[in-house]
């Protein structure tokens, strides 16, 4: 099972403007840095809770159906399954149509199960599974996660100190975990 991201989010659920007035920084000059800050940030909270923030779309990559044909999509929210695509032998693939699936997209994880009989060809990854996922646009995201990815850029714009990993390094707060504890999808 692979994940692939297919498209990035259009905006980031922080904006510059309201990253700087937390921060106070009135100046222009960090402006990549506060950029980039932000988008590790969203990557941080979405990797500790396992979701995605902003609508975008993935891929998951299958090489055969699992045990009753019933695919569990491993991110969270799903607002849909766009496409599911099985790879023939000879690589050329065929969509099945929206009825040889049935979709559930509120549990989580979501689920797919395969009602048609079609099976990949392909030895590796012969299964293909288009979907969007995230909340929606910015002003969709709980405003605790975006309070944690607030403090998150505010701790790593204030603490320019090296991360190690494995090692001793710099901490994340302690309220950034608590602010996305409620949010954090648990693994069985």
């Amino acid at each position: 099972m692979t994940l692939i991201p297919v498209t990035a989010p259009a905006a980031e659920p922080l904006s510059r403007a309201d990253a700087k007035a937390f921060l106070k920084v009135e100046h222009t000059d960090d402006d990549t840095l506060i950029d980039t800050l932000i988008v590790a940030a969203r990557l941080t909270v979405e990797a500790a809770i396992r979701r995605v923030l902003i609508t975008q779309t993935w891929r998951l990559a299958l090489d055969g159906w699992p045990p009753g044909r019933i695919v569990e999509i491993p991110l969270s929210p799903i607002a849909s399954i766009d496409t599911v695509t099985v790879y023939d032998a000879d690589g050329a693939p065929e969509v099945l149509s929206a009825s040889a699936y049935v979709t559930d997209v509120s549990s989580s994880p979501a689920r797919l199960l395969i009602r048609d009989t079609v099976s990949p060809g392909a030895a590796f990854n012969g299964i293909e599974i288009d979907f969007t996922a995230g909340y929606g646009a910015a002003a969709a995201v709980p405003a605790a996660l975006v309070q944690a990815i607030r403090q998150l850029v505010a701790h790593w714009y204030e603490t320019r100190q090296p991360v190690a990993f494995g090692g001793a390094g710099a901490v994340v707060p302690k309220t950034v975990d608590a602010l996305v504890a409620p949010y954090r999808v648990l693994a069985l």
